[in-house]
């Protein structure tokens, strides 16, 4: 059986490959799916899809033409993808809710330390022989107030890495976890009493309609003047220019990206030979507290390898007649849509 896998990148494709064995025939394609590229998926019974895939109505549409049956999304969020349309057609559509939640953890954290310890300017200064450290005082992360937006499995995961550290967490979420506060002593807060006490929010929460520019220049203004905002989750969670406005005031002292609102053809590509055409992002990154890397905040090893096995284990399941648990189902999408919001 054959898999057409959109926007591959050498870095998975060897996790890929050995979880499929050679029990199916992947075909790699270096471009993203749209209603174009949709059609190099004939002779395809499942399509495995990335972050920055295009699964709206239309293409669905012609991947069900095609005699596309499963689709396998190769992340946590489904935000690109038509759920409704998938269902009415009987395309079945999964996800891989818990590849690794500790490498985005440690990715929001790792953006944490690295933007209050000025690591970049550092490491610049010190590979032009310059050892002064007037412009480097950073502060210590414990014993501060750090807000965490949405505390599902890699939020709580934050929460317990930084309770390690000996911060005060609080935590904002539609469905708060009782066990986050029994263990961590995280309180949950509403969102603004969040922004108006942390000295650090990480955004963990899904995207959604509800959920999109959920921190926009009202919200920004709320935070503690000068407080370091990560965001990990989705890139329209975060009202981008509101931020750089924040930036520019001095409302917002640091910001660390591992997703950006407008990465779509950007991101995971080599745009190096020629200008970058964004100038909302090139006005971030001159801001020397600001810290953005290209969505690899799921990149470490055991994910790649939780991430291939579990979408060729999915497809396995449905193949046998078997239910899939990370199966996106019409009743606990709904769901879910109305739990982010």
């Amino acid at each position: 059986m054959n898999i057409t896998v959109f926007s591959s990148y050498p870095f998975e494709r060897p996790y890929l490959l050995e979880a499929a064995q050679e029990q199916y025939t992947l075909q790699f394609i270096d471009k993203a799916l749209n209603l174009e590229t949709a059609r190099q998926a004939a002779g395809s019974m499942a399509v495995a899809v990335f972050v920055n895939d295009d699964a709206s109505a239309p293409v669905l549409e012609r991947l069900w033409t095609l005699g596309v049956r499963y689709l396998l999304v190769r992340s946590t969020g489904h935000d690109n993808v038509d759920l409704p349309t998938a269902h009415r057609l009987g395309l079945r559509v999964a996800t891989v809710p818990h590849y690794s939640p500790f490498a985005i953890a440690e990715h929001a954290l790792a953006l944490m330390l690295a933007l209050n310890r000025h690591l970049r300017q550092a490491d610049a200064q010190i590979r032009r022989a310059d050892f002064r450290l007037d412009n480097l005082v950073g502060f210590d992360l414990h014993g501060k107030t750090v807000g965490i937006i949405g505390c599902g499995t890699i939020g709580g995961t934050l929460a317990r890495l930084l309770h390690g550290f000996g911060c005060r967490l609080l935590g904002y979420d539609v469905q708060p976890d009782a066990e986050l506060t029994r263990r961590y002593d995280l309180e949950y807060v509403p969102l603004d009493t969040l922004c108006a006490l942390s000295d650090v929010v990480s955004i963990h929460a899904p995207l959604t309609p509800a959920t999109r520019h959920m921190l926009g220049a009202g919200q920004l203004a709320k935070l503690k003047h000068g407080a370091m905002l990560i965001n990990t989750g989705r890139g329209a969670l975060l009202d981008t220019a509101a931020a750089l406005a924040a930036l520019d005031s001095g409302q917002l002292g640091y910001l660390g990206l591992d997703v950006y609102e407008f990465e779509k053809g950007l991101f995971f590509n080599d745009h190096s030979q020629q200008p970058l055409q964004d100038e909302l992002l090139e006005q971030l990154l001159a801001h020397p507290n600001v810290l953005v890397t290209g969505h690899q905040g799921f990149l470490t090893r055991d994910a790649l390898s939780s991430i291939a096995t579990t979408s060729i284990e999915t497809l396995g399941c449905w193949l046998s007649g078997h239910p899939a648990p990370n199966e996106l189902l019409p009743a606990q999408a709904a769901k879910q849509v109305a739990h982010s919001a």
